[in-house]
């Protein structure tokens, strides 16, 4: 089991398209993947799930992965989410 603390930093928040691309790298790996505001904790691989917890910018977030390849998987969400979702601010 991995866990990593990050900030949502891209302009939009955690808003739709950022959510369909947070799930798509999810769902590349076979660990179970949450994300965790101080108020929900959600599937990272549903992005109806990720879009209810409307993480504006500057929200922070744990990630937890946990599973075979959870290593990987913190690696490939970190970097997304570290990369505003590949969106120009």
């Amino acid at each position: 089991m991995v866990k990593k603390s990050l900030t949502i930093i891209n302009k939009l928040g955690l808003h739709a398209r950022a959510a369909a691309k947070l799930t798509g790298v999810a769902s590349r790996f076979s660990c179970h993947i949450t994300l965790s505001t101080k108020d929900k904790t959600v599937d990272c691989k549903s992005v109806m799930s990720l879009m209810l917890i409307a993480a504006s910018k500057g929200t922070d977030i744990e990630i937890v992965t946990d599973g075979r390849d959870d290593i990987v998987a913190m690696d490939a969400i970190a970097e997304i989410i570290n990369n505003r979702f590949d969106e120009t601010e």
